[in-house]
């Protein structure tokens, strides 16, 4: 029985992985359970979901050049060149991260531009610091990853006890899960889940269902216009989520009884 559990959430953008991760953890850390938040998306909205003013958010690793030339031996400019595959991080998560409500909220960042590929040393810090941080900390791990599928290239799901698919009523979200689960299940990961979001008829639930056969949806969130408001005001996310949040406290204990593993608390 591992002491942590590692939970990562993906999806295709907009369709609500944040708010999910932001709602999840809220309601981990209730518990007095010793938990770490990771943002992994290019986009870094989890510090907002929070309620985190901007000008408390901490800046992105990925940003910290320095940081990252010094760690893996690259130059600027360093293109081609030679540079480390597996800096050294340990140290990085206790130093970067920041507390949020009993959480501690680490952000990693992503990397934007086209072309960037796994062949540079911004992708080698970044995987290696999240491999390390999922692997080695005996907290509770929770990651909310970049959109899309490209994450599931670099094995930044590695260590997983259970990665979450967030789904919305739409045939490129439901695509994009079933390319998220396809790959998942090469990469040898059992305990892949799906929740259906913003839900506006009863039906939606159905079709979605049935395009991701052999996995279990956890729970469907009703689509909450309030939710847009507080992204907008940067408020809470949970403070504004009411039904959802009673909706995900069975998707909490659901997660622990998938994943077989007990909160270190």
């Amino acid at each position: 029985m591992r002491s942590g559990l590692k939970i990562a959430i993906g999806g295709k953008g907009g369709v609500g992985k944040t708010t999910v991760c932001a709602i999840l953890a809220k309601l981990f850390a209730q518990e007095g359970g010793k938990i770490v938040v990771i943002d992994a998306d290019p986009d870094t909205n989890l510090a907002a979901a929070f309620g985190l003013a901007s000008d408390k958010t901490p800046q992105p690793l990925i940003e910290m050049k320095e940081l990252i030339e010094q760690r893996t031996g690259a130059g600027k400019g360093s293109v081609g060149a030679y540079f480390k595959l597996n800096p050294k991080v340990s140290d990085l998560p206790d130093k970067f991260c920041v507390e949020v409500d009993g959480m501690k909220l680490l952000v990693l960042g992503g990397i934007e531009q086209a072309g960037s590929g796994c062949a540079c040393p911004e992708s080698a810090f970044l995987k290696t610091l999240l491999t390390h941080t999922i692997l080695q900390r005996q907290e509770l791990i929770i990651v909310d990853l970049a959109a899309g599928v490209e994450f599931m290239g670099r094995a930044s799901v590695q260590g997983i006890d259970v990665l979450i698919v967030v789904v919305e009523p739409g045939a490129r979200s439901i695509e994009t899960a079933q390319k998220i689960v396809k790959m998942a299940r090469q990469m040898g990961l059992k305990n892949v889940a799906a929740i259906a979001n913003k839900i506006t008829e009863d039906h939606q639930v159905e079709i979605i269902k049935s395009e991701l056969k052999e996995v279990d949806v956890l729970a469907s969130l009703d689509y909450n216009p309030s939710l847009l408001r507080a992204d907008l005001q940067r408020e809470s996310i949970f403070e504004a989520a009411g039904q959802l949040v009673s909706r995900m406290k069975d998707v909490k204990e659901r997660l622990v009884d998938l994943a077989g593993a007990t909160v270190d608390t």
